[in-house]
């Protein structure tokens, strides 16, 4: 009797295929992050060449080009490294970790999840604190007047979201080093 060829896998998330590493329900958010970042770069992309325009053609630059671009970088490089906790992207010294049995990966993995979580809650903590003593002093940007918390509003979300990626990435690193 001959056997008849195993139909292909469907994609993750899809009936029949394997399960996603996280919950669907939060697809939304993988989606906004990436979105994030490249309106970001956009941004920066767009404001630092008005300001080589305004350079060469204008013989002058604009000022506030600095602060939007600045803003715009501390942003997308806090979106990125959670965007890098999701895909389990970021750079890791391995060496040792690797030699260790599967009970002491485990325990590097949990303690330097610790770590980070450690340095994301003292980054959100702070951020925090330094928004608010910009709102209280009513410090606005030196180019465009705008209140300086609206840009330092993002330190204190996204190390938030970075906390919630660095658990992500270490739940499902967990589970691959249980199978």
């Amino acid at each position: 009797m001959q056997q008849r060829p195993r139909a292909a896998a469907a994609p993750a998330g899809q009936a029949g295929g394997p399960r996603p590493a996280y919950r669907p329900r939060w697809a939304w958010l993988d989606t906004a992050e990436e979105a994030g970042v490249v309106l970001l770069f956009g941004l920066m992309f767009l404001v630092a060449f008005a300001n080589v325009v305004a350079r060469y053609f204008l013989r002058f630059a604009l000022a506030f080009t600095e602060e939007i671009v600045l803003a715009a970088f501390v942003w997308a490089t806090l979106l990125g490294a959670s965007i890098a906790f999701r895909r389990g992207a970021h750079l890791a010294f391995a060496f040792f970790a690797e030699r260790l049995p599967r009970t002491g990966r485990r325990a590097a993995l949990w303690a330097s999840t610790a770590c980070s979580a450690v340095l994301f809650a003292a980054l959100a903590y702070y951020g925090v604190h330094q928004v608010r003593l910009e709102q209280q002093l009513g410090f606005t940007t030196e180019a465009l007047a705008l209140p300086q918390w609206w840009y330092t509003l993002g330190v204190p979300v996204l190390a938030v979201l970075l906390l919630a990626r660095a658990v992500q990435a270490a739940v499902q690193a967990d589970r691959s080093l249980r199978e």
